[in-house]
């Protein structure tokens, strides 16, 4: 428990955010007999509005790479590194200027004027935003040769790759720079840290203080100086695509994670800060339990907890006061919450950073708010106000986090080559407690996370054309571009009491970046036990959730097995060399490879399974598909229950993540939402309708419902969670009572498919957020999938409500996803935030069918009424 604070102690730490005199947000316990509600990062996991963003920025998004070319060459070359910026058209409507913050326009100019200053300050383009906007990372630090930089390379490397020698290294002591990475504006429309960082840069620029060149001589400071730049200019949380980027480092979609993602692994800070707004008091971690089971806790919390007193120290001393300026002490949510602000999920900035060697990581919480109503209402004095006092807060955070790396660095890189020792060597972690992690009061039994790693992980192989090769090579590649290390076997071999074919990869968990490896792959836990509330999401198995076979081994060793690193997955892409082709949509590229041939003209039909017929005359466009989407085309006799297919035109009410994996399937996509339709819609531009978010049915105009329900009448819905089956149901598709759990459940779940087109092949898991089963099934409802027995939950947080509905029990066995004849409806999460690529093809496969089912019905309305006679 958490006995030592400088607050009042806060024994029931569910919190609430208040809304003080001044109009920030201030943590508060929340009132006793009140409805308690949890203190959320920044928002909401559910999105209620529909999603609108353009097609142009999924595909920038989906194009981008993995590694800039910048990142890939910059190791050779010395410091500074210098490069004219050529400046952006100015943009008045920038929001940043409202508040008298740099506006995005501005940076380049600024940056360019920073670089001139001396031979300290370093720019370099590390990608673009889904909107195209240019990511900026600064990097300050005394002069290097192309020599020294190759030095700090191999040192570096040193680090991660053999760190007991490296824990030995004489000239890594007293030569290597320790490396801290300041990341702005994660969210677009928290601006300060940007302005915050501008004005460090240029006073450790030019400053000849002692203090600063004995920093700059021993450490590289890394500045992404706006994560988000599409949020900065549009005064939005998210990016172009409408992702929060703070929840996407699980899955990379896009391409501002995935730089971020390249920034730690080639620089692997030893420390981090994340600025974020807006929490008064300045909110500033280490976090509340529960504490993620795969990290090296007891180094992370030691130092982590270490600089946030000083930061809130830095923070206190600014001087600012409720009475005079509205702002509060700073907070430190380990010693001051009992629960609320956890840092389970890796899906963070820095929690992800953990695991790439950070040991003092920290999201900072700015006060004042000055963000969405207190934008569009407060005086533009005060917002400035509010402003300048965040810029100096977030100022007072960052000069901290550098007195404590001076002064601190010979411990940090010893803490950072520790987590990597004890990956490599296999050792157990280290419980937290008062003799392990000394100074760092109150913690307890609730602190005490760990896992038992695996000895290995294998994703077997089967042929390139057996189900999952596309799922498992995705995964593969997915694992080298964070980083953990993957092996494939040269020979057939016995592993753990089980047999696996040539060509299987092997994930061996005595690594330096183990714990990665083991959050991406494990399936995670049941923490429904642990805390009353989590703030996001709880489960996440890419093993469970990504389409392919993951297998644990817990004994046996691997030396004698013939295994070779790989730097990439080996295509699976095939094609059969004669007759018709077969397709399984079975994963989401395949789906997208039959969206891309159906609109080049290609003649497919669909088969009862599910499955799609290429002609043979289409060989040559399926190679080329093969290639581009690395599936497989097999050998298929003909058969004469087979189905036309044309391009299916989605209209979509849905979430950002949602809308982004339609996109990424290839699929017709128009945006709509109720106020689309209230303004009129013309639907027969479009063959389906997808609901998840953002329409209300009851909300539409007489004129607007009327031409929804003579659409749905002739055409299929697609819904998902309650919205969607409110539509189902209030327009009659489908006979069934949609049965919300609790809203806050989310994770992993098993479920039992029933073989029909919707989830014929798929995964026995899926995932949930607020999950929704189905009751009441009327005549011609047929059940695609339901929920396991017992207990559904496989890893997350799923508790009943506190009259007892809502929880696992009562959804067990109980339909998950249910169609008709017009309609499909699911209670799962099949595409949440882009994430689950297995449950994928579920959608598709909906889509599909009730588009078909539109089509089928005309063509036999059209037999039916038979050759019209003209009349003489």
């Amino acid at each position: 428990m958490r006995t030592t604070s400088t607050y009042p102690a806060r024994p029931v730490l569910i919190t609430a955010l208040a809304l003080t005199a001044t109009g920030s947000l201030l943590l508060t316990p929340h009132p006793a007999g009140a409805d308690p509600k949890p203190a959320t990062r920044e928002g909401s996991a559910l999105d209620r509005t529909a999603a609108g963003a353009p097609r142009s920025a999924a595909l920038r998004a989906l194009a981008a790479p993995a590694t800039p070319a910048a990142e890939q060459t910059g190791a050779t070359r010395g410091y500074p590194r210098r490069q004219i910026l050529s400046p952006d058209p100015e943009n008045p409507a920038d929001k940043s200027l409202k508040l008298g913050l740099t506006p995005y326009h501005a940076i380049a100019p600024k940056l360019n004027a920073l670089q001139a200053l001396g031979d300290r300050v370093s720019v370099e383009v590390t990608g673009r935003s889904a909107g195209g906007h240019r990511l900026y990372l600064v990097t300050v630090t005394a002069p290097e040769t192309a020599r020294q930089a190759r030095a700090q390379a191999r040192m570096r490397e040193l680090i991660e790759n053999a760190p007991a020698t490296a824990a030995r290294s004489p000239e890594i002591k007293a030569g290597y720079k320790t490396p801290v990475f300041f990341n702005n504006n994660i969210h677009g429309n928290e601006w300060e840290g940007t302005d915050a960082s501008l004005a460090l840069v240029e006073r450790l620029a030019t400053a000849n203080d002692t203090r600063t060149k004995d920093l700059l001589a021993h450490s590289r400071l890394y500045f992404n100086i706006t994560a988000n730049p599409d949020g900065r200019i549009a005064g939005t949380r998210a990016n172009a695509n409408g992702f929060d980027l703070n929840r996407d480092f699980v899955t990379a979609s896009q391409p501002e994670a995935r730089a971020m993602r390249r920034i730690e692994i080639d620089k692997q800070p030893a420390v981090m800060l994340d600025l974020h707004g807006y929490v008064n008091g300045t909110l500033i971690e280490p976090t509340t339990p529960p504490h993620g089971e795969n990290y090296e806790y007891d180094l992370f919390l030691k130092n982590t907890y270490a600089n946030a007193l000083g930061m809130e120290s830095a923070v206190n001393g600014l001087g600012y006061t409720p009475a005079k300026d509205g702002v509060q002490p700073a907070q430190i949510p380990f010693r001051d919450q009992a629960e609320g602000w956890d840092d389970w999920p890796p899906i963070f900035t820095p929690q992800y950073a953990a695991f790439h060697g950070t040991v003092a990581a920290h999201t900072v919480e700015i006060p004042m708010v000055v963000n969405n109503t207190a934008y569009d209402t407060l005086p533009i004095a005060e917002l400035r106000r509010r402003s300048a006092v965040n810029v100096h807060v977030a100022g007072a955070a960052l000069g901290a986090t550098l007195d404590f790396v001076r002064t601190r660095r010979a411990s940090l890189i010893a803490d950072q080559i520790e987590v990597f020792r004890r990956g490599a060597a296999g050792a157990a972690q280290v419980p937290v407690s008062a003799e392990t992690v000394p100074g760092v009061p109150g913690i307890g039994p609730e602190d005490v996370y760990t896992t038992a790693f695996p000895r290995a992980y294998v994703l077997p192989a089967g042929t390139t054309s057996a189900p999952g090769a596309t799922a498992t090579a995705r995964l593969v590649d997915h694992l080298l571009a964070n980083d953990v290390r993957v092996t494939r076997a040269a020979h057939a071999f016995r592993l753990g009491g089980r047999a696996y074919p040539k060509g299987s990869y092997v994930v061996d968990m005595h690594q330096p970046k183990r714990g990665l490896a083991n959050v991406l792959l494990a399936d995670g836990r049941d923490i429904s036990d642990k805390v009353s509330v989590m703030y996001d999401i709880s489960g996440w198995s890419l093993g469970r959730l990504w389409g392919a076979e993951v297998v644990p081994v817990t004994g046996g060793g691997l030396s004698g097995l013939a295994l070779r690193p790989v730097s990439s997955a080996a295509p699976v892409g095939t094609v059969a060399p004669r007759g018709d082709l077969r397709l399984r949509l079975d994963d989401p590229n395949a789906v997208a490879a039959l969206n891309s041939l159906l609109r080049q003209g290609v003649s497919i039909r669909r088969a009862a399974d599910g499955s799609v017929v290429v002609p043979a005359s289409a060989r040559g466009r399926a190679v080329a598909a093969a290639r581009s989407y690395d599936v497989s085309f097999t050998s298929v006799k003909p058969s004469a229950t087979t189905t036309a297919l044309r391009p299916v035109r989605v209209a979509a009410a849905v979430t950002p993540g949602e809308l982004f994996a339609l996109r990424e399937m290839g699929f017709d996509v128009t945006p709509v939402s109720t106020t689309v339709l209230n303004a009129g819609f013309d639907w027969s531009s479009v063959d389906v309708l997808f609901v998840s978010a953002g329409l209300d049915r009851a909300a539409l105009d007489e004129s607007a419902r009327t031409a929804l329900d003579a659409f749905l009448a002739g055409h299929g819905l697609v819904g998902r969670g309650a919205a969607g089956a409110a539509v189902g149901t209030g327009a009659g598709l489908l006979d069934v009572t949609a049965v919300a759990g609790n809203g806050d459940a989310n994770g992993v779940v098993r479920v039992v498919n029933s073989g029909g087109r919707v989830t014929a092949g798929a995964p026995d898991h899926s995932f949930v957020y607020a999950p929704v089963w189905f009751t009441g099934l009327g005549p011609g409802v047929r059940v695609e999938q339901s929920y396991a027995a017992g207990n559904p939950l496989v890893s997350g947080h799923w508790r009943p409500l506190a009259d007892g509905s809502g929880g696992p029990a009562a959804a067990a066995g109980q339909p998950a996803v249910v169609s008709g004849p017009h309609a499909v409806l699911f209670g799962t999460e099949p595409l949440f935030r882009d994430h689950p690529k297995g449950e994928f093809p579920q959608v598709a496969q909906a889509l599909i069918t009730m588009a078909q089912a539109q089509a089928q019905e005309q063509a036999q309305a059209r037999a039916s009424s038979g050759p019209v006679e003209e009349s003489g």
